[in-house]
Formats: C-alpha cells, sequence, structure tokens
C-alpha cells in the first residue's frame, strides 16, 4: 500500500511514497506492468508477488551477445525525484539467465537493472547491466549458490545511480555506482524485474517493495 510516514536516514529525510507487502492479494494502483507475464499471482499465504516469466524474456541492448531484447517482465510506478527503491526476492531458476530484481527505465534505450543470474555449471552471477543510447554494459560477482534469497537496492542523485545488496535487508554492500543519460530532473519508472531468457519454468517471489523520495 502507499504510506506517507517520514523517517530520517544518515543522508536525507525522506517519505516513503510505496511500501508494498503483497498482503492484500491485489496491485496497489500505483504499479504498472510493461509486457504483463501471463502467470503472476500474490499468494497471501506467503505474502510475496509471485513471477513465472515466459521463455524466451529479456532486457538486453545489442552489446557483445548478439541479441537485442526488451520483453522482460517489469512492474513499475514512475518516480519524478530521488529516491531509494528496494525489495526481497526469493528465485527458483531452472535456466541459464534465469532472473529477477530491480528495474529502473526511462525508456528502451536507458535503464538499469540489478539481479542474480543462473549459471547452470558455476555459481550464480549478481551483477548490473547499465544501458545507454541503447547498448548494454554487464559488471558481475559470484554469489553463493546455496542462498536462494537477496535484497536489493538502488538509490537515485540526479543522474547517478548507487546499486547495493543484503543477504538480511541490513548490512548493504556496494555493488555499483552508474550513470544513467538522463535529465536530472526526469521522471523515472522504478520497480520490479523478471526475465527467462532461455526457456520458461523459472519462478521468482518478491515480498517487499519500497520505495522513499525526498
Amino acid at each position: 500500500m502507499a504510506a506517507c510516514r517520514v523517517w530520517h536516514n544518515s543522508q536525507a529525510i525522506l517519505r516513503t511514497i510505496l511500501d508494498e507487502h503483497f498482503e492484500s492479494g491485489r496491485l496497489p494502483l500505483e504499479l504498472t506492468w510493461l509486457n504483463e507475464p501471463a502467470h503472476w499471482r500474490i499468494d497471501r499465504t506467503s505474502k510475496a508477488l509471485v513471477i513465472e516469466p515466459e521463455a524466451e524474456t529479456d532486457f538486453w541492448r545489442k552489446t557483445h551477445h548478439g541479441f537485442d531484447a526488451d520483453s522482460g517482465h517489469f512492474l513499475y510506478m514512475p518516480v519524478a525525484a530521488d529516491f531509494v527503491m528496494h525489495a526481497g526476492v526469493s528465485f527458483r531458476p531452472v535456466h541459464q539467465y534465469d532472473q529477477a530484481g530491480l528495474m529502473v527505465r526511462v525508456n528502451a534505450d536507458c535503464w538499469i537493472k540489478t539481479s542474480v543470474e543462473y549459471e547452470p555449471d558455476g555459481p550464480p552471477k549478481l551483477g548490473a547491466v547499465v544501458t545507454n543510447r541503447g547498448y548494454s554494459d554487464w559488471s558481475v560477482q559470484d554469489f553463493d549458490p546455496a542462498s536462494s534469497h537477496i535484497w536489493l537496492r538502488i538509490a537515485r542523485s540526479g543522474s547517478d545511480f548507487t546499486l547495493e545488496h543484503s543477504r538480511t535487508g541490513g548490512d548493504w554492500s556496494l555493488l555499483r555506482v552508474s550513470h544513467l543519460d538522463v535529465d536530472l530532473q526526469a521522471s523515472i519508472d522504478c520497480g520490479l524485474y523478471a526475465c527467462s531468457p532461455k526457456g520458461a519454468g523459472f519462478r521468482a517471489a518478491f515480498d517487499l517493495l519500497r520505495i522513499d523520495a525526498p
């Protein structure tokens, strides 16, 4: 549900504009789908948004791999100011590159996503893809294959973005600092995403989406 309380951290006073725990059985009106998946639901028992991405869905633009995809599933709300967004996500991957996490997006040529991507022949990859002017790059680090849940956070400051991760939701570790080619005051779509580039069968469960803004 949307909230209006104010809280203070070490950097700024922030107002909570979305604090969704997926308890009501329906999505809040503030959230909109891009490429809505055929199979998703709110599980009121586990208090989670469950997404089953369709096969051959992805967000990736042009660089290196020889493909260009803008077909992933993205649940978002527009935010027209600096913000801090975080989410908790559990995952049951099946195919290589199955992924679910956070995304911020201006348009198909300008966006950031961060998630854990599954690798069947090695450790999963915790990373971020930054896309400017229609070209993506990818930074990664190994992720514990025994872990099936992670907290992710993106903070915006003008055109710059700080990406962090946490095992507990409390102690945050820096993943990346990046830049998007976007006006300082431009509205940006912020929210959750999931993809299955290789095949269907992956299931991701989000237990929180919170967005705070000045």
